[in-house]
């Protein structure tokens, strides 16, 4: 059972350096935790720890850590992919791969969330609520990115 990716890109006017380093080290600046995250209004950080098997995790404000996703690539400031699992519910990671290109003076960041496939009989249903998600993600990605 095949199910298409997400695909997703938004342009911002920084360099490639820049745009990386806003998604990676900038993260618990941008990140809609209301409606995307396990805390929702607990969640006082995200952290992207930028390395090879670090963690994706938000922090509560009783100071616990809740981890999304590792990191699986890590070669800035091209592209990550990481093991996506913010729901310990679901069965297997899906993945997410994050590319940062020069365009013009500015930055294109593809992003392709894949492998719903490992969610069985969930991954469609679950792949609908990511594909509506990622451009509210993207959205206050981009304001951040001015």
């Amino acid at each position: 059972m095949d199910i298409e990716p997400i695909r997703k890109t938004v342009t911002v006017q920084r360099a490639p350096a820049e745009a990386f380093k806003i998604w990676t080290d900038g993260i618990g600046g941008w990140w809609p935790a209301i409606g995307h995250s396990m805390g929702e209004e607990r969640v006082v950080n995200v952290i992207f720890e930028p390395k090879l098997d670090g963690r994706v995790y938000e922090v509560w404000d009783d100071g616990t850590e809740h981890d999304w996703a590792r990191v699986l690539a890590f070669e800035p400031p091209h592209r990550f992919v990481i093991a996506w699992h913010p729901n310990p519910e679901r069965p297997a990671p899906t993945e997410v791969e994050v590319r940062f290109t020069a365009e013009g003076t500015g930055t294109r960041l593809d992003l392709e969330h894949r492998a719903w496939e490992r969610l069985g009989e969930q991954g469609r249903e679950v792949r609908e609520s990511y594909d509506s998600g990622w451009p509210v993600t993207l959205a206050n990605y981009a304001e951040a990115a001015g």
